[in-house]
């Protein structure tokens, strides 16, 4: 007889985005109960798993399971396991992550999605928001969203990684100076399509887009600052407060985030994998 299959609990915490997975170990997942989660992931944008504790290599695994992994150009890794990127706020200037962003979008293949669990949270501050970018789309009004099918923006690493925070010496400046010749700035459609379920997304983010091609520099300086403001309100974003051990996994497709850097001197460690995603388009729906 077979092993009947364990419907996982699951609970939405916002009618935009964001569910709990709870009484699930992701170092022992069964086939079922991958495939339950990466649904999820499509339907609720943001998942969320409390006390997991995994070890770097099993978080590696856990992100394989979507797809091949990236490695960053610039955040250092764990030691042995280059794809987990650690984010730790007494090695590392973290401002950058308190501004709504969506990750590595001057790639010309941003990333499908991350997985990130926190490792070490401080007493107080440093919870993360996730807002809906499709959700954020379909809230325009008709005139505009037409207006911005079919344009496409500019997206530069200069913008979150300035020299003047980021190169502290001659080296790092060469390194990073290096990075942004590997990673010149990329052209993406300000409404891209999700490649899974069609949906149209509002594909910019305060981090990266630098410009809407096409538009006097004005004009676009005045609707991206409308774009930006109106993607992040708080009816499409949820605010998640960690506890050590929790892991979180979102469709960098859909979705932008911001951490609050809110803990002044106080220790934050995360470990992020990040996965390979595809070049982002925009299909007319059928």
């Amino acid at each position: 007889m077979g092993i009947a299959m364990t419907t996982l609990q699951i609970e939405q915490l916002n009618a935009n985005i964001g569910a709990i997975i709870h009484d699930i170990d992701l170092s022992q997942l069964h086939a079922d109960s991958l495939t339950q989660i990466q649904q999820a992931l499509l339907d609720y944008q943001v998942i969320f798993f409390r006390g997991q504790q995994l070890s770097a290599i099993a978080q590696a695994e856990l992100a394989r399971a979507f797809g091949s992994l990236h490695i960053h150009p610039i955040f250092p890794t764990v030691a042995d396991v280059p794809e987990i990127i650690v984010l730790d706020s007494w090695q590392q200037d973290l401002r950058d992550n308190e501004l709504w962003h969506t990750d590595v979008t001057f790639s010309q293949r941003p990333p499908l999605g991350c997985v990130l669990q926190a490792i070490k949270i401080p007493e107080h501050g440093g919870d993360t928001l996730w807002s809906s970018a499709t959700a954020a789309f379909a809230a325009l009004d008709q005139d505009l969203q037409q207006k911005l099918r079919g344009l496409t923006a500019t997206h530069d690493i200069r913008k979150s990684f300035p020299l003047e925070r980021f190169a502290q010496n001659e080296v790092e400046r060469e390194k990073l100076v290096q990075t942004f010749k590997r990673n010149p700035p990329v052209h993406h459609p300000v409404v891209r399509s999700h490649p899974v379920t069609g949906e149209e997304i509002l594909f910019i983010s305060e981090g990266f887009t630098t410009q809407i091609d096409g538009l006097d520099p004005a004009e676009s300086d005045e609707l991206l600052t409308f774009l930006f403001a109106h993607s992040t309100a708080p009816r499409f974003h949820i605010r998640w407060q960690w506890h050590n051990g929790d892991v979180a996994i979102w469709d960098n497709r859909c979705t932008q985030h911001k951490a609050l850097f809110d803990y002044g001197d106080a220790h934050r460690i995360m470990h992020r994998a990040t996965i390979n995603g595809d070049i982002p388009y925009y299909e007319i729906a059928s």
